[in-house]
């Protein structure tokens, strides 16, 4: 079974949502989430996060924020981001950045920042729908 890793800045806001919309739309697949910085690790979902899933439906467990390692790296077939920062972050912290696909050609930008979780969700949504109709993971 293949395995999808979603990754970005603190892995409480758009990660864990990728890992759960994911999870909402297939079994095909093991699925895991991440950050590329240490800010948040140890953190749970954040709260807009997970009243943003609630709204929709999307379960999700008791999710705590870790740092992304050489060996999930490894470990792993696919590594989602969010936006080109997020990859760049990929690169410096692992030394690759071959597995890394962006999940829309666009950013998705951090609702932490722009307090959007609806359009973040939207985005993360699209993009996850769009991953599994054309095949690329």
């Amino acid at each position: 079974m293949k395995k999808v890793m979603f990754v970005c800045l603190g892995n409480i806001c758009r990660s864990p949502m990728g890992k759960y919309i994911l999870k909402s739309l297939t079994n095909d697949f093991i699925i895991d989430s991440a950050a590329t910085s240490t800010e948040a690790v140890g953190d749970p979902l954040y709260y807009m996060a997970k009243r943003t899933l609630d709204k929709h439906n999307i379960p999700y467990d008791n999710h705590i924020a870790k740092q992304l390692t050489k060996d999930m790296y490894d470990e792993y077939d696919y590594i989602i981001v969010f936006e080109d920062y997020n990859k760049e972050c990929v690169k410096r912290l692992i030394g690759d950045d071959s597995k890394v696909i962006k999940l829309l050609p666009t950013n998705i930008d951090d609702p932490w920042y722009t307090r959007d979780f609806e359009k973040a969700y939207q985005d993360i949504y699209d993009g996850c729908k769009e991953l599994l109709l054309n095949h690329v993971i």
